[in-house]
């Protein structure tokens, strides 16, 4: 479903200066849009309201924190039911290093995203963690050897 908003111009350089420092002052992207502070709010909050932004905070890197491994994780699930999924997707939820869990088409149910302190610690929460769920029938790992890059999506 298409979203009904329609973002102009002024909206676009908006954008394009929140994303490039979400900690921008509304007054400089004011200044920047040669508008009031006050017109910068009020369309940032139609914009959250029309669900174009979402969230705002800082990103942590997983690095800074000691964790060295990224792996992306292939999942079967042996779909019972309905709520057998739910379970799965539930227990998955409560391991702390998935970072992102998404259902997909194809060989897999479930895509994830994980960080680990080494391969080590990402062999143990492959096999303790996520392959003790009994539903789980198998699984397929793909270790990221660096992050070629990653982004918003452009403001059209």
């Amino acid at each position: 479903m298409a979203n009904p908003f329609q973002i102009d111009i002024l909206d676009r350089k908006i954008l394009d200066l929140i994303t490039l420092d979400a900690r921008i002052p509304f007054l400089e992207v004011a200044r920047k849009c040669q508008i009031s502070g006050a017109a910068v709010h009020q369309r940032v909050q139609k914009l959250v309201q029309a669900g174009i932004i979402s969230g705002s905070g800082f990103n942590i890197n997983p690095k800074g924190l000691g964790y060295m491994t990224c792996a992306f994780i292939g999942i079967q699930v042996n779909l019972i039911s309905t709520s057998t999924h739910d379970e799965v997707f539930n227990r998955i939820r409560e391991i702390p290093e998935i970072v992102e869990c998404h259902h997909i088409t194809g060989r897999y149910s479930l895509l994830l995203k994980i960080f680990a302190r080494d391969n080590e610690h990402l062999k143990n929460l492959i096999v303790e963690k996520i392959q003790s769920i009994p539903e789980i029938i198998s699984t397929e790992t793909f270790i990221s050897l660096q992050e070629g890059f990653t982004r918003t999506l452009p403001v059209k």
